[in-house]
């Protein structure tokens, strides 16, 4: 059986100020009239059944994503009491999915990406399901790059190893980190790298293996977890499990270190919506290269991102270029594209400012 595993925990800061801590990007209308967790919920549609999603997110957020996605209940969400990465996130998941069915297949997305190409994405999903449940291997889906893009880690390919109904599998060579420009202008070209999208399958039984070998002690944890079930509530053994992990990501705990991981060209018109830059991509600029949400004029101004949140009022620019403005009822944020991944850097500050933390 198939089990689709979504990835909601993230904070999304490079979306700050729309994206905050009470109602982070997985939760924001940013690629269509629907949020991004309910867009992604939609395509597992026809593949999963919603009785087999799980919806890994922090505590704080359970009442509104129940709010969001009307079709969700409490059962189909796992709730961390704290963010400890991707590696335990899953790894919590891979435990509640092996008590209902140990041989269970887990599909694993995450809520805040955009894909255009549902049917493709299904293929290939449906196809790597079917491979996972034969021979025991990691399959990550990897994403023929567009560009020369910095911003992602990156999956050297190998020969090919198998094909399922038009889907080919591929070695993997190494997972790399995140490239300076020329590195990436030559992984764009040679068209051996894929982008590394975050989107895996494998079965239950593979993954709590690899996470035994790979991470003897989060093994440990996990089967003191799973163990105190029996004699203490939930929600004290998920606190006390969380506490106790390392926070690490599955590529780095996992992937890095496994002989055992194929790969899969994801031609899916996939984009991470990683940032305010990435507006750009998504919708279709003006003449002048400008993008504009909400009630905004911009006069003798050129490729600007501006977003008008608040329903009211105008943002007006007048002999602008090359800027993201972002207003909220509470906010306005200026900054010029080049910084626009760099958001993080001031959160951080204002982290260490009593007085502007409310605005996280």
């Amino acid at each position: 059986m198939n089990y689709g595993v979504i990835l909601a925990g993230g904070k999304g800061e490079r979306f700050w100020p729309l994206s905050t801590r009470e109602h982070p990007k997985q939760l924001l209308k940013l690629t269509s009239n629907k949020s991004m967790l309910q867009e992604t919920i939609d395509r597992l549609e026809g593949f999963i059944s919603l009785d087999k999603i799980l919806v890994v997110t922090g505590a704080e957020l359970e009442e509104k994503i129940l709010d969001d996605v009307k079709s969700l209940t409490a059962k189909n969400l796992l709730l961390e009491p704290q963010g400890k990465n991707t590696c335990l996130a899953l790894a919590f998941a891979a435990l509640h999915i092996n008590r209902q069915d140990p041989d269970g297949i887990m599909v694993v997305l995450s809520s805040d990406h955009l894909i255009q190409q549902k049917e493709q994405l299904i293929r290939i999903l449906d196809a790597s399901a079917k491979l996972a449940s034969q021979n025991g291997q990691l399959i990550t889906i990897g994403i023929i790059p567009s560009r020369a893009e910095t911003g992602y880690g990156y999956i050297e390919m190998g020969p090919k190893v198998t094909e399922i109904n038009g889907i080919k599998f591929y070695d993997v060579m190494r997972f790399k980190e995140k490239p300076e420009r020329p590195k990436a202008q030559e992984y764009y070209l040679d068209r051996k790298h894929l982008w590394n999208s975050g989107m895996f399958v494998w079965s239950v039984k593979t993954f709590l293996e690899a996470i035994e070998k790979h991470m003897p002690e989060m093994h440990s944890c996990l089967k003191e977890y799973d163990a105190s079930l029996e004699s203490s509530t939930e929600n004290k053994a998920v606190e006390h499990l969380y506490q106790k992990c390392e926070n690490i990501s599955v590529d780095f705990a996992i992937f890095e270190k496994a002989d055992n991981v194929l790969c899969v060209k994801g031609d899916i018109r996939w984009d991470d919506v990683g940032s305010w830059l990435a507006l750009q991509r998504i919708h279709t600029p003006n003449r002048d290269g400008n993008v504009t949400i909400g009630e905004v004029v911009l006069e003798s101004s050129f490729e600007n991102t501006v977003v008008n949140d608040t329903g009211k009022g105008l943002i007006v620019g007048f002999g602008v270029s090359d800027l993201v403005i972002v207003q909220t009822d509470k906010i306005v944020m200026v900054t010029h594209k080049t910084r626009a991944n760099d958001i993080k850097e001031l959160l951080s500050k204002f982290e260490e400012n009593e007085k502007y933390q409310q605005y996280l």
